[in-house]
């Protein structure tokens, strides 16, 4: 059946999603200011008890001495690194051809910083230790993103990610930690946050991506590095009077679901495979190491819209928002698993992948692509 509807309007009346933790509307700060005490004393610049309790709790999370709250991952990330571009005056800064800083941040490390990135490893696939080994420029830190988003959030294997860290502290390189995705990944590796951070000298981590606050990153390590972020928050314009509606949400909802990220990722996986299952359609990761993954059709991005579109309103169950257009030939999307898909009846999910996979040989010729 054609329904005629474009994506976004069949996702908006969709009656379950299948990734994600809701709409993040007013509600999203009202539920974390619900049982708030109204006599909490704000932060201001930086100081004060709600922002210095949960910088200290989430310092001991992470297994770091000290931990600074930014306003956003980009201010904290580009901060460290300049700080260890200072500390070894070195202005060139090691990671991988898609990494935020590269390909999200209209050249801020460049133009505000003036450092030169030593992009490592090919864009389609992970940083390797021999990447490491083979630099030849002299590099003051090496950026890890884990898990590496634009690939599907791919991880490298655990000793790999020890003898890269080992590698660096011979050789005096300062390992960062991109964590925007940290909580996410534990279940995979069967470690702490503090054990994998330990690998690190500085960590990032996010508070509104599978945490679902509204916004905000903690930044962590020694106590000297940390002193030298406050000074370059200032500089950067993030020491806002008051962070606390950005605080309190991110602890709200840290404690809320840090310990369901082993439910997301085993449901991730779930849905992985019903994708795959799909006539043209393949998963990346194959099997997820995280609560997210890609999919990617063998389809153009219009023709894959319009089905997605049908197989939307004709099931209620909205598998996507968006399409990235790959080429005449295919797309893709990215799936993030948070509270919303244990909501979603099971054989209502089934019956929404025969769909699709029926469609899908359809529209490719009965099954010939």
């Amino acid at each position: 059946m054609k329904t005629g509807k474009t994506l976004a309007e069949a996702v908006k009346q969709a009656e379950y999603a299948l990734g994600g933790h809701g709409p993040r509307n007013i509600e999203v700060l009202k539920e974390a200011f619900r049982e708030v005490d109204g006599s909490l004393g704000a932060d201001a610049y930086g100081r004060g008890k709600v922002i210095e309790d949960f910088q200290n709790k989430m310092a001991a999370y992470l297994g770091k001495e000290s931990a600074v709250f930014f306003p956003s991952g980009t201010m904290a990330q580009q901060i460290a690194l300049r700080i260890w571009c200072d500390e070894k005056q070195v202005k060139k800064v090691a990671y991988h051809p898609l990494c935020h800083l590269e390909i999200h941040e209209e050249d801020g490390l460049k133009e505000l910083h003036h450092i030169e990135p030593v992009l490592l490893a090919d864009k389609d696939r992970l940083i390797r230790l021999e990447d490491v080994q083979r630099m030849q420029e002299d590099v003051a830190c090496l950026l890890l993103e884990l898990p590496q988003r634009e690939i599907g959030g791919q991880l490298p294997d655990y000793g790999e990610l020890e003898a890269i860290s080992a590698y660096c502290r011979e050789r005096g390189i300062r390992l960062h930690l991109d964590g925007a995705r940290l909580f996410e990944v534990t279940p995979y590796y069967g470690k702490t946050e503090a054990e994998i951070c330990s690998l690190f000298d500085s960590v990032y981590v996010s508070f509104y991506k599978g945490i679902g606050g509204i916004s905000g990153a903690i930044l962590a390590g020694n106590p000297d590095f940390t002193e030298k972020s406050k000074v370059w928050k200032r500089r950067h314009g993030g020491d806002l009077y008051s962070l606390y509606p950005y605080v309190v949400s991110a602890d709200y909802y840290f404690d809320r679901r840090v310990g369901r990220m082993k439910q997301y990722y085993e449901e991730a996986k779930e849905l992985a495979a019903l994708y795959n299952e799909c006539h043209a359609v393949a998963t990346r990761p194959a099997i997820p190491v995280s609560n997210m993954f890609h999919v990617h059709v063998q389809l153009g991005k219009e023709r894959l819209e319009a089905l997605l579109a049908d197989i939307i309103s004709e099931t209620g169950i909205g598998l996507t928002h968006y399409v990235k257009d790959n080429g005449e030939l295919e797309s893709s999307y990215e799936v993030s698993i948070g509270d919303l898909y244990a909501k979603v009846p099971k054989e209502r999910v089934r019956d929404a992948f025969r769909l699709f996979d029926g469609k899908l040989k359809e529209e490719l010729g009965n099954g010939q692509v």
